[in-house]
């Protein structure tokens, strides 16, 4: 078993300009309500550290989080469906994007799906734009355990499919459950070139 993240929270910023450097960091993007403040938590063992609310678009500004050697995680606001006011809404999209394209340190982008009801469009049309980018890009399918055994190995490869990847490309996990956390904390490590 892979040790946690020593994540430790740093700083909330609605412009990239206000966020500290970082010698290398991944981020998390997805639409609102598909867990990545759970699996920012998940991957740290801790409950608190990221805010998660049942409430979709609680996250509404980058969120930095900060290793020991100084490394970086980021949760980025949730595109899609969120309770929160179409003004503050519009502001994500340029922000995510600026963020995307300027961030120097950025290493790769874990694109989070839902696992249970499949890629959205919207997370289809992200995927298109961040391959147009060359982003690094890892895809990663939330919930695990909301979907039930005898579905699974159809929904990997429809959610593979959908994506256009090969299944082993998909990474799944369940924050709740704790699965899958260990292959992710890896990949997140290798990312960062951290020694696990």
């Amino acid at each position: 078993m892979s040790h946690p993240l020593q994540l430790s929270f740093v700083a909330s910023a609605k412009r990239l300009a206000d966020l500290p450097p970082s010698p290398s960091e991944v981020a998390f993007v997805g639409r609102s309500n598909v867990g990545k403040s759970s699996l920012v938590n998940a991957l740290a063992n801790r409950k608190q550290l990221a805010r998660v609310s049942n409430t979709p678009g609680r996250t509404q500004s980058i969120n930095l989080f900060v290793l020991p050697d100084g490394a970086t995680v980021v949760d980025l606001p949730g595109y899609g469906y969120a309770a929160v006011p179409t003004r503050e809404k519009r502001q994500w999209g340029p922000m995510i994007e600026h963020y995307l394209l300027e961030r120097d340190c950025l290493q790769a982008l874990l694109l989070l799906v839902d696992g249970e009801i499949g890629p959205t469009k919207l997370d289809l049309q992200m995927l298109d734009w961040v391959r147009e980018h060359r982003i690094t890009t890892v895809v990663v399918a939330t919930k695990l355990d909301k979907v039930k055994p005898s579905r699974l190995a159809g929904r990997k490869q429809q959610v593979a499919a959908a994506c256009r990847l090969d299944e082993g490309d998909v990474l799944w996990v369940s924050a709740s459950k704790g699965t899958g956390i260990d292959a992710l904390r890896s990949q997140v490590r290798t990312l960062l070139a951290l020694a696990d």
